[in-house]
C-alpha cells in the first residue's frame, strides 16, 4: 500500500513537473511577429519589426476598464521615473500599451487616457489600437500579439472585458524575457531590476 502511495506521488509530482517545464518551454519561446503593424494614439503606424534596439515592457489595455487596467498604467507610470532617472528610457527600453477593444478605443480617446494618466505623448510610450477603415483585421492583429505573449482576452457582450492579468518584457526582437503581473500587484522594484539586468 505504501509503495502504492509513493508510485501515486511520484506521478502527480513528475505530471507538475512535466506542466510546469511545458509553460517555462512556451513563455522562453514566444516572440511577436515583425510583420504586425497597428496604429498610434497619433494615428501613425506602429510596426514591431522596425525598431530593433530596445526593450519593450507590454500591457494591454481598455480604456473603459475600471480598476486593473488603469491600476498598472499609473505603476508604469512611477516606474517611469526610475528609468528615465537612469537615464534608460527611449534610448535602451520603451513601453508599449495595446487596447484590446479598438472598436472604442480610438486614437483620440487613448490620447485622452494618456493625458488623464499624466503620460506625455512622445514616441517613448505608444498606446496602440486599430484603424477605423480597417478595424476587423487590426483587431485580427491585436489578437495575434495578444496570443505571442499567451494573454487571453473576451467581451462577453457587455463591454466589460475579462482578461488575463500580466504585462509581458520582450526583448530588441520582440522575444520574450518575462511577465509579471497587473494591478495591486505590479511590483515596480521587480520590473525595474529585470530590466536593469537585461539592460547592463
Amino acid at each position: 500500500m505504501k509503495r502504492i502511495y509513493l508510485i501515486c506521488s511520484l506521478a502527480v509530482f513528475l505530471g507538475i513537473a512535466a506542466g510546469i517545464s511545458y509553460f517555462l518551454v512556451r513563455d522562453a519561446n514566444a516572440k511577436i511577429p515583425a510583420d504586425v503593424s497597428l496604429i498610434n494614439q497619433n494615428g501613425d503606424t506602429y510596426n514591431f519589426g522596425k525598431d530593433q534596439t530596445k526593450l519593450k515592457l507590454i500591457e494591454f489595455i481598455y480604456t473603459h476598464c475600471p480598476d486593473i487596467c488603469p491600476t498598472t498604467t499609473q505603476k508604469m507610470v512611477d516606474l517611469k521615473k526610475d528609468l528615465v532617472k537612469r537615464g534608460v528610457f527611449g534610448k535602451e527600453i520603451e513601453f508599449v500599451t495595446i487596447t484590446i477593444d479598438p472598436y472604442r478605443d480610438t486614437p483620440e480617446i487613448l490620447q485622452g487616457y494618456m493625458q488623464g494618466s499624466g503620460i506625455k505623448n512622445d514616441n517613448h510610450w505608444v498606446f496602440l489600437t486599430g484603424a477605423k477603415q480597417n478595424i476587423k483585421n487590426d483587431q485580427r492583429k491585436i489578437k495575434q500579439v495578444a496570443d505571442a505573449m499567451q494573454f487571453q482576452f473576451k467581451d462577453p457582450g457587455n463591454g466589460q472585458f475579462v482578461h488575463s492579468t500580466f504585462t509581458y518584457l520582450v526583448d530588441q526582437n520582440n522575444k520574450f524575457i518575462a511577465k509579471f503581473p497587473m494591478g495591486k500587484d505590479f511590483d515596480k522594484q521587480e520590473v525595474y531590476a529585470k530590466i536593469m539586468d537585461k539592460i547592463e
